[in-house]
């Protein structure tokens, strides 16, 4: 800031607001007067008619008090100068009146002639005065106000009501210059609204050079999202900064403002019914224990974690690989009226650090835990399978072997349905981590290990939900893999109901057999994506419906996924205390083949090698084959099978 305009501003500013209103004040008082001069010299056609203007003293001091109580009355000087506007000049022209009629009286008193043209003039001349001086008022503040700052060239993209009041409101804006409208519209275009001329949405680019325009605001709310959308990314492109606002008419209340996409309710699309009361048959089995949960900042295990508060256990153990995750799930839970005396233990940890997963069982005492930590971005682990494996199998048995060392009760895999007969690293390793609990239950002394297996959770952060409200929101398309994919759903909170219920059922004999959740009816994904773009407030696009907001785009399936997925290895399924949760007896490796495959798993992953590690899945897990062709040089021993 200029000292100039530094000393100009702090004139302004040290102003209080009274004596602003004193100054506007004896503005309309000194108007009053002043007009009454000029249209007594008009009337007379002369320069200074003396004589009139000393007959008529009277009236002058009279004025006085009429104009400074008339303008109290009518609240003028309250006016703030930035928002002296179209209202505020019929508060003028009010006020005009209101003087007209009291010169009007006072004449009469007086016996003055006075034409009705001169009380016309009168009003007039003080109507203009008044609004000339607080526009030439405003625009010299205006003018010590941008005098050396950056002014921020604006287009409005909408000529309508809402652009029109927009361009408006930006007028005395210190800051900001509105340049142009452009409108779709070919009938406004061309047009000049508000003093700005309309533009086509071709000239776009031109009129960035021509006016130095910086950003563009959309005022267009009856526009749906998706459109809005599509012309922001536009002008994104081109360098613009695109803000977005809602009506007038939405701000003030009288229209609706709705969020399209606000959160989606997962159980809309499903239509399950709630197991929330049927877990606290299986609560003794977490209540007053020392609970580990291993994955606490992913989508499924924080579920896990907020569930297991209810049901009070001594201590809840976060162990997580994520310092972020870890942060948030800990300040979440600590926030939470159901942590009452449950004492929290954030760990950060890797399952596949073996030091780390013993120190944190035996440090802490640890009775349960439910493993839910996993790699499970199907494409991300088939580009990255050693990651991928060393995560899911080794560490699994990692955590499992620490598990039963330290004495733990209860140890819990959380395991998919993409294990089943798998045609992707990811489901493969999560198989061969269901063996891995398989083969250890087998030997184990201290520790009951489940397993339970179910399909994709709504909401889950590898879930299609949260994938298709964030195309939505950028105005489509939607992208689909394939027009017939299914695939298994129920909601997050269901599936961790499900999982602590299945938990808590004594498992029998020295195996773990696996629980596996019903998952209802496959869901088709297209019929999925159709609802999210009705729930949300649009219309498909389609060859029937051209003129529908979201498109669904078909781009193939992706390297190694399925159409249909599979929640079952053999045949039939037992029952259990719960009608949701049934056991399957599945085969499992012996454990000279277990040996085996970890052992050569191990070497893949100190190698490095990629290849090796698909060799490793393809050997031991049915339904998965190499991609490449190569098989193993070892082979399991099918005959020991159990």
């Amino acid at each position: 800031m200029t000292p100039l305009r530094s000393r100009l501003f702090g004139l302004v500013e040290r102003l209080s607001r009274s004596q602003k209103r004193l100054v506007f004040l004896l503005l309309d008082v000194s108007l009053a007067e002043l007009a009454l001069v000029a249209t007594v010299m008009l009337e007379h056609s002369s320069l200074w008619p003396g004589a009139d203007l000393a007959r008529i003293s009277d009236i002058f001091l009279m004025l006085i008090p009429i104009a400074a109580c008339g303008s109290l009355v009518l609240g003028i000087p309250n006016i703030r100068l930035k928002a002296y506007e179209s209202l505020s000049y019929t508060q003028t022209a009010n006020f005009a009146g209101l003087l007209v009629v009291a010169l009007w009286a006072m004449f009469r008193l007086q016996r003055y002639d006075f034409t009705l043209i001169g009380y016309a003039l009168y009003g007039l001349t003080f109507f203009i005065a008044s609004v000339g001086v607080r526009l030439a008022m405003l625009n010299a503040y205006l003018m010590v106000l941008r005098w050396g700052q950056r002014r921020w060239r604006v287009a409005i993209y909408g000529a309508g009501t809402t652009g029109v009041q927009l361009a408006a409101a930006l007028k005395s804006h210190e800051s900001i210059v509105v340049v142009a409208f452009i409108d779709d519209d070919p009938g406004q275009q061309s047009m000049t609204i508000a003093g700005l001329r309309v533009h086509s949405p071709e000239n776009i680019e031109r009129l960035m050079r021509e006016k130095e325009v910086d950003r563009v605001l959309l005022a267009m709310p009856s526009a749906s999202a998706p459109r809005q959308m599509q012309i922001a990314h536009r002008l994104q492109g081109l360098g613009l900064d695109v803000l977005a606002l809602p009506s007038f008419a939405q701000l003030v209340g009288t229209e609706a403002l709705v969020d399209n996409l606000a959160p989606v309710v997962p159980d809309a699309f499903l239509g399950r019914q709630s197991v929330e009361e049927e877990i606290a048959t299986g609560s003794a089995v977490y209540l007053d224990k020392v609970v580990m949960v291993t994955g606490a900042g992913g989508s499924i295990g924080s579920e896990l974690c907020r569930q297991l508060l209810a049901l009070k256990p001594r201590k809840l153990v976060l162990f997580e690989v994520s310092e972020k995750a870890l942060y948030d799930i800990d300040r979440e839970l600590r926030e939470l009226p159901e942590l009452g005396a449950v004492e929290l233990v954030p760990l950060l940890g890797s399952v596949s650090d073996s030091r780390a997963t013993r120190s944190a069982m035996v440090d802490h005492g640890v009775e349960v835990v439910v493993h839910a930590a996993a790699y499970k971005h199907v494409p991300l682990v088939e580009a990255n399978p050693v990651a991928g494996m060393a995560n899911n199998v080794l560490g699994t048995r990692v955590l499992a072997d620490a598990a039963e060392e330290a004495g733990v009760e209860r140890f819990i895999l959380i395991s998919t349905d993409k294990a089943v007969r798998p045609t992707n690293v990811m489901g493969a390793s999560k198989r061969m981590a269901e063996m891995v609990v398989q083969d250890l239950a087998k030997r184990a002394r201290k520790t009951s290990f489940a397993i339970v297996r179910f399909g994709n959770v709504l909401g889950s952060s590898g879930s299609v939900v949260p994938l298709f409200k964030e195309q939505i929101r950028k105005g489509g398309p939607i992208t689909l893999t394939h027009e017939d994919v299914t695939r298994y759903f129920m909601t997050i909170s269901e599936a961790v109901q499900l999982v602590l219920l299945a938990g808590s059922f004594p498992v029998p004999g020295a195996e773990a057999d696996v629980f596996v959740l019903d998952m209802g009816k496959p869901m088709r994904i297209r019929d999925l994506a159709e609802q999210m773009i009705l729930a949300a407030g649009y219309r498909v696009r389609d060859e029937a419906n051209p003129e529908g907001d979201i498109e669904i785009r078909m781009i193939g399936l992706r390297p190694g996924e399925k159409l249909h997925e599979e929640l079952l290895i053999g045949a039939g399924l037992l029952t259990t205390p719960h009608a949701k949760i049934l056991r399957a007896r599945e085969a499992s490796l012996s454990e000279l083949d277990m040996a085996k495959a970890l052992q050569a798993l191990r070497h893949a992953m100190g190698a490095g090698d990629a290849h090796a590690a698909r060799a490793v899945a393809a050997a031991y897990v049915e339904g998965f084959g190499d991609p490449q062709g190569a098989r193993p040089a070892f082979a399991p021993d099918t005959s020991s099978a159990g």
